[in-house]
């Protein structure tokens, strides 16, 4: 379905996120809907300090594949870059806050549109160009 997202939360209790993109313990990987979320995979990885070394991402961005959008407590500038090539949208929570909660917010975002890079993985602006033209214009 093209409105089924996958997105990941940086986790080491799959219950909230409360990781640090590069040092993440692990990812809950869910399948989010208009209606539903279900779990469809756990990353998990060996502890990472956070000490700049770039060679930890990697493993971390390659498990995102397929991800439109990965939640965590901090992500770093070089992270952010890799990412967003990588086609995976980061979301910067500022504090810890359950998984279930954001899942809710998700699923009804993909139901009504207005986040950005949800609309953009759900192709909801695609009409955006259409409804521009049909608008009264002056000269």
């Amino acid at each position: 379905m093209p409105d089924t997202l996958k997105v990941a939360f940086a986790t080491d209790d799959h219950v909230a996120v409360n990781q640090h993109f590069g040092s993440a313990r692990g990812f809950a990987i869910y399948a989010v809907d208009a209606a539903r979320a279900s779990l469809v995979e756990v990353a998990g990885f060996g502890e990472a300090a956070m000490d700049g070394n770039e060679d930890k991402l990697a493993a971390r961005i390659d498990a995102l594949d397929g991800c439109a959008a990965v939640y965590c407590l901090a992500v770093g500038g070089s992270a952010v870059r890799q990412l967003l090539a990588a086609g995976v949208q980061p979301v910067r929570m500022d504090d810890e806050e359950a998984i279930k909660p954001l899942l809710i917010r998700l699923s009804a975002a993909i139901r009504e549109g207005g986040v950005p890079w949800i609309d953009r993985h759900t192709r909801k602006d695609i009409g955006r160009f259409e409804r521009m033209a049909s608008q009264k214009w002056q000269e």
